[in-house]
């Protein structure tokens, strides 16, 4: 008898221990219901299929995982009809909330662009005389020279005639000061130098040819193909067309680095033969987008960080904005010039470059608040218990904030963060402003 007792005992005493241990693993709610405890469970936003015990990434996205909600929140005054109501169009959902933002901005806008000649440095060698080219001292293009330096010997029959006169007139009517003066003029203009006129007169012998010398120092190309990075527009370009820009010499062909210009050819009086560019003073192209050239203007500061010396950035200020564009070109071009004797930068090479431009006073949301749906950009509105695509007009975008111009009132809420009220752009149902 006592061991039956004591069999029974033992069977009670493990039946409450079940007991206790089921009634910790539950939990009451307000209402009265139990449910059980569940352990904490972590997922991706983007792979819901991902499914984790503990904090960590996603095997995907490598997105960190979040806390998996199971308590459900319950969601007041929502009718049959709001949850009726397509999902492309009404969004129920309590996710944080923003509104418009009255600030003031520092305008700041990062752009690129290239190093070029500046053109008004520039200069073009020509002839004085019409004739045939005897020699020319100028192989490639690219070549330096400097202002005085010979670039070619022209023979021409005019300027061969011209000395034939002054040595007649020496040899048949010295005394006729007024005839050798007006025969030396002439030389003179036909591009012979003081100096090879006295000779003439001393050794009474004709040159056959005439030295034509450089203006300008700097690099030698042909005339009509600027060099690297040259523009043919706006103020300081050497023509009214478009973009010509000459790549950089090859072997062979029309863009080698020799001169079309040779031994033999014949050039008229007055002819523009070469052209010279000084790259001790350049300029920096820097390309603009069209709804930007009203937030800039000449005498704006710049920052400008080369791509082959980012440690040699300079600053320098806005000059000039062309107001047209160039040939295949989406931007307009700011032009900055500087002094390149120091920094040496090559001419074509590619910068990277900051407009800081006056301060900007305007309503802003926060880039999370916008989802752009191509040509039209929009935020969900809250209305009620959840939120309605609705299309804004924007502006700038300044310190990951967008600029909102149209659409909105002050007193509008909208989701803090667009992404995570939609699945997919193409299902979105836009209510215009």
């Amino acid at each position: 008898m006592k061991r039956v007792f004591f069999l029974i005992s033992i069977w009670l005493f493990a039946y409450l221990a079940l007991l206790v241990a089921c009634n910790d693993g539950k939990k009451v709610n307000a209402d009265g219901h139990e449910h059980q405890a569940a352990a904490e469970v972590y997922t991706c936003p983007m792979h819901p299929e991902i499914v984790r015990n503990a904090p960590g990434s996603c095997p995907v996205c490598g997105m960190d995982l979040v806390k998996k909600e199971t308590d459900a929140k319950r969601l007041a005054n929502v009718g049959l009809e709001t949850l009726l109501r397509p999902a492309d169009a009404f969004v129920v959902s309590s996710v944080p909330v923003t509104a418009l933002q009255q600030r003031e901005e520092d305008l700041e806008l990062d752009v690129v662009g290239t190093i070029a000649y500046d053109t008004r440095q520039a200069g073009a060698i020509s002839s004085r005389v019409g004739g045939r080219i005897e020699r020319l001292y100028i192989r490639y293009k690219y070549q330096p020279v400097k202002k005085g330096q010979a670039v070619m010997d022209i023979y021409s029959p005019e300027l061969m005639t011209a000395q034939q006169n002054l040595l007649f007139v020496l040899r048949n009517d010295p005394a006729n000061q007024s005839l050798i003066n007006a025969a030396k003029d002439r030389l003179l203009l036909l591009g012979m130098t003081n100096s090879q006129v006295v000779t003439l007169m001393r050794t009474r012998k004709p040159k056959y040819a005439v030295t034509v010398y450089s203006q300008y120092s700097g690099f030698v190309t042909d005339l009509g193909a600027p060099a690297l990075g040259v523009s043919n527009s706006g103020p300081g370009g050497m023509g009214a067309g478009g973009d010509a820009m000459q790549s950089a010499p090859v072997t062979g062909g029309a863009n080698s680095g020799t001169l079309q210009l040779q031994e033999g050819s014949y050039v008229q009086s007055g002819q523009a033969v070469l052209s010279v560019y000084n790259a001790a003073r350049a300029w920096v192209l820097l390309d603009i987008y069209p709804e930007q050239q009203n937030l800039i203007k000449p005498g704006d500061p710049v920052r400008v960080v080369p791509e082959t010396a980012p440690q040699q950035n300079f600053r320098a200020q806005v000059d000039y904005i062309e107001p047209i564009f160039r040939a295949g070109s989406k931007t307009l071009n700011a032009r900055v010039f500087f002094n390149n004797a120091a920094l040496k930068l090559p001419v074509g090479s590619r910068v990277t470059a900051t407009i800081f431009g006056q301060p900007k006073k305007s309503t802003w949301l926060p880039k999370e608040a916008l989802l752009s749906l191509g040509r039209d950009r929009i935020v969900f509105l809250r209305e009620g218990s959840g939120f309605k695509a609705h299309k804004v007009l924007t502006g700038l975008e300044l310190n990951r904030l967008v600029q909102i111009t149209g659409g909105l009132q002050p007193t509008d809420s909208v989701a803090a963060n667009a992404q995570y009220l939609v699945d997919n752009e193409a299902f979105i149902k836009v209510q215009e402003p």
